[in-house]
């Protein structure tokens, strides 16, 4: 098969040139500009779209492209030109109605030209770099309508003064307003901005200015607030209604700097009206209506807060240093809760649960407990008090509220251990006498202690509700043994663990015959069932019931201490006794004998004992005689009750040197940690970790601290550097 010589193809043009009509881009453009003025005057149906889509078509087609754009261009003007008179010689309220006529009208025209050039829209526009039919059409009216000097500055003053109409109570035609503020949307974000938006925002500011003055000169602080949130909610509305969303934030802007930024401090301390006073009030709609205005300005919660905490500190100083308010501990306590209480609920409702606002409170509270150094002391009297009698009939839910309220004020204290020590006193006190509501009460708020400050914290306190458990079963076992005694007294005892119950200095005074001859066989009985223990009898911390006959034959069963009953008993024996003679009979110790007798023989309704001469007071010379004429509704009666007293001046002197010798082996404790870990310190840091590191027990004194660094150099658990004396190392 023989190779066939491949054939090239080519496609030749015409023979015989066509002859293009030289008029005709004219005549065609005619046809067209025609077209376009007919849908200008609305007689667009007589129109063939079709027809006149060809012309344009072949027009682009013929390299007419420029002729069509440019003529486009004249014709448009031409007409624009013409609309911008026509709406200028509108009068009054029918111009923004004829501008928006108008505006229509050209957006239609617009569609229907740009259906008629698409072909030029697509082809010759991109290639030509050309603005495209619809946007040329908004250029041309944005230059011969909005720009016509007849037209652009009544445009911005028509609309100007319909928003300040609508501000000052008019009601006007939103629609209207609507659709020019879109047009002037669609004719490019700088265009509104430029012919409305900047102007509008000016305008709102000096508006605002001078109401603001007018208003904070005649309204209290709550009325304000109420207006400013109005204005605000106002023109969040107006915006929605007839404004560029994007002009929200701009305007609210406006309105928070000149009524809640520029007058914030006027507003706060408002007299008889501002913040203070909201709080004093509880005012929590006002309170919540600043925070929520606030909160939109710089630095607005941040003054709120500062103020608050001021007036928070300033009160609790007040409250916490006031010498009538210190007289009655639980009443003390109570207060400080019921202020807690007030400022919790303002920072949950009004305040929005603001992480910040209760950190200030927090802070607040935490320093003007610690003003009062007897604040430890005064909470668990309040304890004690609840404890004792005040949650009596209380169901489980409110007593855990009130327990955690108490751990609350626990949290603030700087020195939990002088907390420590009176709570161990007033439970023991409470468990001893028996007098404690609820023993669920009682473990419930050791748990939460345990929680909040560990097992070390509560492991004594934990103990005595051992001791008390073991008691019970040791009486058992004594009368057990002994069931001779049952015509007799009957003794409880309650064994303590020394070191799990407050130290007592060890009292002793002379028990009645059969009761001395009672506490020998226990102490037999005891010391026989335990090796190695040792026994002391702590008099002073019991009690006894006695059963008395007066005068007439009366009888009643008398609840007292057993100092008491030590004084009583002497009255089966003798008529009258002198203070010498009971004091040389009991040696109880004077300052506890002479409460004892007063309890006794001056207490009205409890008076077993009468004293010549009458006073107030007893002393040395008295003489005592039991008060025939006593009586009484109860059979019981309850004579010196012990009740948690606050201590006296001598008393509070011991708790604190105890507390003080307590800390020294915690604060030895923790540098010997911090320095076995850190091998080596400085002074400064030392101090600092070691303050960490106890404050959930106690501030630390830092000249305690150095004089316990001292004793450790001494003892050689730490040495100091030879080059650096404030260098320390620890010796292994």
């Amino acid at each position: 098969m023989s190779n066939q010589k491949k054939r090239n193809f080519q496609i030749e043009a015409f023979k015989h040139r066509v002859v293009m009509d030289p008029k005709y881009a004219d005549k065609t453009w005619k046809i067209l500009e025609d077209a376009i003025h007919e849908i200008y005057n609305h007689n667009a149906s007589g129109l063939s779209f079709e027809e006149l889509y060809r012309n344009a078509y072949n027009m682009v087609l013929h390299k007419f492209g420029e002729r069509l754009y440019s003529g486009l261009v004249a014709t448009m003007t031409a007409h624009l030109k013409d609309i911008a008179q026509s709406i200028e010689a509108a009068q009054g309220g029918s111009f923004l109605e004829e501008l928006n006529r108008k505006w229509n009208d050209h957006n239609k025209a617009l569609q229907m030209i740009r259906d008629i050039l698409m072909y030029m829209d697509r082809t010759y526009i991109p290639s030509a770099r050309k603005t495209p039919v619809h946007e040329l059409g908004l250029n041309l009216w944005r230059e011969n309508v909005i720009y016509s000097s007849q037209i652009r500055t009544r445009l911005l003053n028509t609309l100007l003064e319909l928003v300040h109409g609508e501000r000052t109570g008019e009601v006007i035609d939103r629609g209207i307003m609507r659709n020019i503020t879109k047009m002037l949307m669609d004719l490019g974000p700088s265009v509104y901005g430029q012919e409305f938006e900047t102007h509008f925002l000016k305008v709102s500011a000096e508006f605002y200015q001078v109401e603001s003055q007018r208003f904070i000169e005649c309204c209290d602080c709550g009325d304000y607030l109420k207006k400013a949130e109005r204005r605000l909610n106002e023109e969040m509305d107006r915006v929605s209604h007839y404004l560029d969303p994007e002009t929200e934030k701009k305007i609210n802007n406006v309105v928070e700097k000149e009524m809640i930024e520029n007058h914030m401090l006027r507003l706060i301390h408002m007299e008889n009206s501002g913040l203070v006073n909201m709080l004093c009030d509880d005012k929590y709609e006002d309170l919540g209506r600043m925070y929520n205005l606030f909160r939109r300005v710089t630095d607005g919660l941040s003054k709120i807060r500062e103020v608050m905490t001021s007036h928070i500190r300033e009160s609790g100083k007040q409250l916490v240093t006031d010498p009538e308010r210190l007289k009655d501990p639980v009443e003390f306590v109570q207060r400080l809760l019921d202020e807690k209480d007030k400022y919790d609920k303002i920072i949950n409702l009004p305040f929005n649960n603001d992480k910040s606002f209760q950190n200030a409170l927090n802070s607040s509270f935490e320093y003007f407990i610690n003003l009062n150094p007897r604040s430890p002391e005064f909470i668990s009297l309040f304890v004690d008090d609840k404890l004792r009698k005040g949650l009596k009939g209380v169901n489980e839910d409110d007593v855990e509220v009130t327990l955690d309220k108490v751990m609350m004020l626990f949290r603030y204290l700087q020195e939990k251990d002088v907390f420590e020590k009176y709570y161990k006193q007033h439970l023991a006190k409470r468990l001893l006498s028996g007098k404690t509501v609820s023993d669920d009460a009682e473990r419930s708020l050791i748990v939460k202690l345990k929680t909040e400050c560990g097992y070390q914290f509560t492991s004594k306190l934990e103990g005595m509700f051992t001791d008390m458990k073991t008691s019970q079963d040791t009486m058992q076992g004594f009368y057990a043994c002994h069931p001779d005694l049952g015509d007799g007294p009957t003794l409880t005892v309650q064994v303590l663990t020394t070191g799990s119950w407050p130290t007592q200095s060890s009292v002793t005074c002379n028990l009645p015959a059969e009761i001395s001859a009672l506490c020998e066989k226990f102490r037999s009985y005891y010391l026989g069932t335990h090796t190695g223990r040792r026994l002391s009898w702590q008099t002073n911390m019991g009690f006894a019931d006695l059963k008395a006959t007066f005068g007439k034959g009366q009888k009643h069963e008398l609840n007292v201490s057993t100092y008491q009953m030590c004084v009583l008993m002497l009255f089966n024996n003798a008529d009258k006794l002198s203070y010498k003679e009971i004091e040389q009979a009991t040696e109880i110790p004077a300052s506890d004998l002479k409460r004892c007798l007063q309890s006794l023989a001056l207490v009205k309704g409890r008076n077993v004992l009468r004293k010549e001469p009458m006073s107030k007071d007893v002393v040395e010379d008295d003489t005592f005689f039991v008060n025939d004429k006593f009586s009484s509704k109860l059979y019981k009666v309850k004579i010196g009750t012990v009740v948690a007293q606050k201590e006296s001046e001598p008393e509070k002197q011991e708790t604190r040197q105890r507390v003080e010798e307590d800390r020294k082996p915690q604060i030895e404790a923790a540098i010997v940690r911090i320095m076995k870990s850190r091998k080596q310190l400085d002074h400064n840091n030392l101090i600092a970790e070691v303050t960490k590191q106890l404050l959930s027990r106690f501030l630390a004194n830092p000249t305690e601290v150095k004089k316990r660094i001292e004793s450790l150099i001494e003892r050689d658990f730490l040495e100091r550097d030879d080059n650096d004396r404030k260098m320390y190392r620890y010796l292994a």
